[in-house]
């Protein structure tokens, strides 16, 4: 049930009663309990686990660079949905108390694989406690599922890449395509994306690692990715035809521009701008349906036990 069902108790979390039988000695693995709403009708069933893998934080550990030469930096809180509003990009390590995963151009994938995962699907109470784990090694070969999680890193409203920390190499258009006023400082992004930029790849297992070379050929989108890129690249151009803005902007920086700040120094969630309003609101509900493809994913390559 609901942790927040019973009095005095706060928070979106869940609360089980089980009984368990002593005297029996068998190892349980998984154990499949009934869940209730706050009015104690039936909502669903919930499986728990006896032993799990280890968590996607380990697997995130293997491909960390630590390099002076970073496009960026992720924090990685602690691997359960509770957390993951706390998981963030930046282009500044953070000052938080868990691992900054540093991004570089050879795990820009795996960093954004780990990202999305963790933002596709919805924290709600009967998740809260659930455990990120170690994947199986079906991500590697899905090209597909890597491009639409390198996607919707990008425009996520959790990447938090802002120009005002230094050279923003997070920019998914080239100057041309947004009608951009000057030239960007960096076009990293856009050249990796074309296959431009050679990376040494680190393919893995739970026990061994290997690096090779590997010919860089041009990232082919998803229907559904291609749609997210499509409408960020209209939120661009808006921007880009605004008087005195910042050639460099990101998307953080983008939503500042229109949104604007409070007394308080915090972001506002809305813009007085109906243009702004109807393509932010159109790229969200493109990042919504990646979002949706993304999540089964989630599950066969075992980033989450169902």
């Amino acid at each position: 049930m609901p942790g927040d069902t019973f009095d005095n108790v706060k928070g979106k979390f869940p609360i089980g009663f089980t009984i368990w039988n002593t005297s029996s000695k068998s190892k349980i693995s998984t154990i499949a309990t009934d869940v209730y709403d706050k009015k104690r009708n039936f909502n669903s069933t919930k499986n728990f686990y006896g032993e799990l893998p280890n968590n996607i934080n380990k697997w995130i550990k293997l491909f960390d660079e630590k390099v002076e030469d970073g496009i960026s930096f992720m924090g990685n809180p602690s691997p359960d949905f509770q957390h993951n509003s706390q998981l963030y990009l930046s282009i500044n390590k953070g000052i938080e108390h868990f691992n900054f995963f540093n991004f570089t151009k050879n795990n820009l994938i795996t960093g954004s694989i780990y990202f999305s995962i963790r933002n596709c699907i919805e924290a709600i109470w009967i998740n809260d406690r659930d455990q990120y784990l170690f994947p199986n090694n079906g991500w590697q070969s899905d090209i597909e599922f890597q491009n639409d999680c390198l996607a919707n890193a990008l425009f996520h409203g959790q990447n938090r890449i802002t120009n005002s920390q230094g050279t923003n190499h997070w920019i998914p258009f080239t100057e041309y395509e947004v009608n951009a006023q000057a030239k960007f400082e960096s076009n990293f992004m856009t050249d990796f994306i074309k296959g431009k930029i050679k990376q040494e790849v680190t393919k893995d297992t739970l026990f061994e690692q290997a690096a090779t070379k590997e010919e860089q050929k041009p990232l082919v989108f998803s229907e559904d990715a291609t749609a997210v890129f499509d409408a960020g690249r209209e939120l661009w151009k808006y921007y880009h035809s605004q008087k005195d803005v910042n050639v460099n902007a990101s998307l953080y920086d983008i939503r500042e521009y229109f949104q604007g700040r409070n007394d308080k120094g915090r972001m506002n969630s809305k813009s007085d701008d109906a243009t702004y309003t109807q393509l932010i609101a159109n790229l969200r509900s493109k990042l919504g349906i990646l979002a949706d493809k993304i999540k089964p994913k989630v599950y066969e390559y075992g980033f989450l036990k169902v």
